[in-house]
């Protein structure tokens, strides 16, 4: 084991070049550099965020659903049938043709019963809308006070203005209470998202978020270990800077406001390419890749540290691509196409028994059908990466 952690931190690979732990390890009086040991703090505080995420979602985010009439609607349970349920857990979820004649014969029961079986079951895995607006009501309020706390708390900072303070005295820069707070917090949160995905209704994408929470994790910790909090900061307030309208747009979809739903959904696609496309390369990367460069000098973390940042970039614009493209097909047709993440979080109303009725428009005075497929989609490229 202390070869394994000598290895791993190798001084050479995280710190500059003629620095090292020991340089870090006694600083002055009152002097707090960041030390892997602060993070574990993290750890009881995420479970302290999920169980205030039960109480919110209890008491104060389903109140809110059902002032908008946002029902606990119970969907249409499929009838206890085992030789199908063991079809539908161990073979396929939607059987084809060659399946259905053969469960009707060893039923005795129409083929359109059984389909009916299939989609009855199928809808029982799904989220209401009330457990969604409860969902996005609790990251809404997450995203909007950490949004808020970070934005408040670099304001006062001189890296705010000029980033070259994030690389002035490095890695010998304080580490102070409001930055310590800012990244502790926002790292319990992503512990705490992967606690709640082993229960939360499961979805498809199961693996992906949890890879994705996981990366997130890292990228924060790394960050914080190598004293780059400063830069980090800053990533961390760009992408909570479009989060929270995100979650604002699908609350006023789930409660059925299409133009308020459509209003959010543009205000958070400009600000969405403002963040991702103009401020963190031209603001951002400049001073990681060249700003460090001048200051500091380039060491193998430094690649690391940048080559992450640059990945990250390149998912900016595919999904700033995405995102325009739902846009687009939005304004003209008038309708989105399905999304995969969005099927998968329909609510638990019945499928429609043939594909022609599941493009059948809908005339609901408040429009619910044309905002789902801007929030269901856009979540489903954005939420995928929403702070690294």
């Amino acid at each position: 084991m202390a070869a394994l952690s000598a290895w791993f931190w190798n001084e050479r690979f995280w710190l500059p070049h003629n620095v090292t732990w020991a340089d870090l390890a006694d600083p002055a009086p009152g002097v707090e550099y960041p030390k892997a040991g602060h993070l574990l703090a993290a750890l009881p505080l995420a479970f302290g965020i999920f169980a205030v995420r039960i109480l919110f979602e209890r008491f104060i985010a389903s109140t809110c659903a059902q002032s908008l009439h946002i029902q606990q609607g119970v969907g249409r349970r499929a009838q206890p049938n085992a030789v199908l349920e063991k079809v539908f857990t161990s073979i396929t979820k939607n059987p084809d043709s060659r399946h259905l004649d053969g469960l009707s014969k060893q039923l005795d029961w129409e083929v359109r019963k059984v389909q009916r079986w299939f989609r009855h079951r199928r809808n029982q895995d799904k989220p209401s809308t009330h457990t969604k607006f409860c969902e996005s009501m609790w990251r809404f309020t997450f995203y909007s006070c950490i949004f808020t706390y970070g934005f408040q708390f670099l304001w006062q900072c001189p890296w705010m203005w000029d980033t070259r303070h994030c690389w002035y005295g490095y890695p010998y820069q304080v580490m102070t209470p409001g930055l310590y707070h800012y990244y502790v917090t926002e790292l319990a949160f992503y512990w705490s998202l992967m606690f709640s995905q082993f229960t939360d209704i499961k979805r498809k994408d199961f693996l992906i978020m949890f890879i994705h929470h996981l990366a997130t994790v890292s990228l924060i910790s790394f960050s914080y270990v190598n004293n780059m909090a400063r830069v980090g900061s800053l990533v961390m307030c760009v992408h909570d800077a479009s989060d929270f309208l995100l979650e604002a747009a699908k609350l006023a979809n789930y409660a059925k406001y299409q133009r308020l739903c459509d209003f959010l959904f543009i205000v958070f696609s400009v600000v969405f390419f403002i963040t991702r496309l103009v401020i963190y390369p031209i603001w951002i990367l400049n001073s990681t890749m060249f700003e460090s460069w001048a200051i500091v000098g380039p060491y193998p973390s430094w690649w690391l540290f940048n080559f992450l940042l640059l990945v990250l970039q390149v998912l900016h614009i595919i999904w700033s691509y995405l995102i325009a493209r739902i846009a687009i097909k939005a304004m003209l047709r008038g309708k989105v196409c399905n999304d995969v993440r969005s099927d998968i979080e329909s609510s638990s109303d019945d499928e429609p028994d043939t594909p022609t009725e599941g493009l059948k428009p809908s005339h609901h005075p408040k429009g619910e059908n044309g905002t789902n497929g801007h929030c269901a989609a856009a979540k489903a490229r954005v939420q995928n990466h929403s702070s690294w």
